[in-house]
């Protein structure tokens, strides 16, 4: 592999870290299954794009992104929470729509990039390479992103929507509101998404109205992947063990695609994916039983 395409995965990583980050705290956390993600993700981006195209400045475009998440998760959040929708219908109906606003915003089914000023043009100095650089703006996006959850997930609201996903009946009991909790953490949760999105879209050129696809079974790799590197239940471990992971997923995804022995191409992208996280979730079985055996 090149140390274009290593620059190149590890930056991908950097990015679907932050998504892996908010699949974290939906699914792990507030033990709330949220497909808001594949509609979240393209919604930063959709929003970001369409600012900088008309000359907004890319960061208000990119705070505009993480906003335009946060709302999408606060709304499925309350479609579950007011409503009285199971959580995984609220999650589905959200993203479905989202399908179309998403459509709405961009006013079709994409928005070019290639020639306006981004974040990372605005950021890139002339001596590096912005193939260089741009991980490392998004690798202190991510570290500023982990730290900040860590300590608000040590704080007594943090602390509130950890004790919702664990227990709501004892959450209950001890006097926390549990409804507004869960949107509390879908905000921040989908908020992430949107970020990662809105960063996506200046990395990539631009944004497309089917970059969402498989968002959720990334973050779930990711996930999953990080907590089989760094198994523990301490949050401060649990966020890296999820940006270990995101990383890490990326670079055996671009090793297989770049390794011409194996015949694997773009197209075998998801079945790389589903062998990749079989794995994962086969490794911690393997461990347990080998203890049990010693």
């Amino acid at each position: 592999m090149s140390l274009f395409s290593l620059l190149g995965a590890v930056e991908i990583g950097l990015i679907f870290s932050l998504v892996a980050l908010g699949v974290f705290i939906s699914f792990r956390l507030l033990r709330f299954p949220d497909l808001t993600v594949d509609g979240s993700f393209p919604l930063g981006g959709a929003v970001c794009a369409i600012l900088i195209s008309t000359g907004t400045n890319p960061w208000l475009a990119t705070l505009a992104g993480t906003a335009a998440g946060a709302v999408a998760g606060l709304i499925t959040g309350w479609l579950n929470v007011r409503l009285k929708i199971m959580d995984l219908l609220a999650s589905i109906l959200m993203m479905i729509g989202l399908y179309s606003v998403n459509l709405r915003i961009m006013g079709g089914p994409n928005v070019p990039l290639i020639n306006e000023t981004t974040l990372f043009t605005l950021l890139q100095p002339d001596s590096v390479a912005d193939y260089v650089m741009r991980p490392v703006i998004l690798f202190v996006i991510v570290v500023i992103a982990k730290l900040g959850l860590d300590w608000f997930f040590a704080t007594e609201r943090g602390l509130a929507i950890r004790a919702t996903g664990s227990n709501a009946r004892m959450a209950r009991s001890q006097g926390v509101n549990t409804g507004a909790m869960i949107l509390l953490g879908m905000a921040i949760s989908n908020g992430l998404v949107g970020l990662a999105g809105a960063l996506f879209v200046q990395t990539q050129g631009g944004s497309d109205i089917s970059m969402g696809i498989g968002t959720i079974v990334i973050g779930l790799a990711a996930v999953i992947v990080g907590e089989s590197i760094l198994p523990s239940r301490r949050i401060v471990w649990a966020t890296l063990a999820v940006v270990v992971g995101a990383i890490v997923y990326r670079f055996f995804i671009a090793a297989a695609l770049n390794s011409d022995f194996i015949g694997l191409k773009a197209q075998d992208l998801n079945l790389v994916t589903a062998l990749l996280v079989t794995v994962a979730l086969v490794i911690p079985q393997l461990k347990r039983k080998f203890a049990q055996r010693k």
